[in-house]
């Protein structure tokens, strides 16, 4: 288990959102902000699925071993 990876994804996603609420919330904002909020939101989620599916993997090849 990757914890340093699951940080820096947890972080990519926590920033990515606080960008997206940022854009919603403000009244005078500019796109970009929530088309990088999404870009952001959207690789720490992609990030954090790989390290999931690295995790799962040594799993299924434990329990193929028993």
């Amino acid at each position: 288990m990757n914890t340093k990876k699951q940080l820096f994804s947890s972080l990519f996603i926590l920033l990515g959102a606080v960008l997206l609420i940022y854009g919603m919330i403000a009244e005078n904002t500019n796109v970009y902000i929530k088309i990088v909020g999404i870009i952001v939101l959207m690789f720490g989620l992609y990030s954090s699925t790989r390290v999931w599916v690295e995790d799962n993997k040594q799993d299924n090849e434990k329990d193929d071993e028993i």
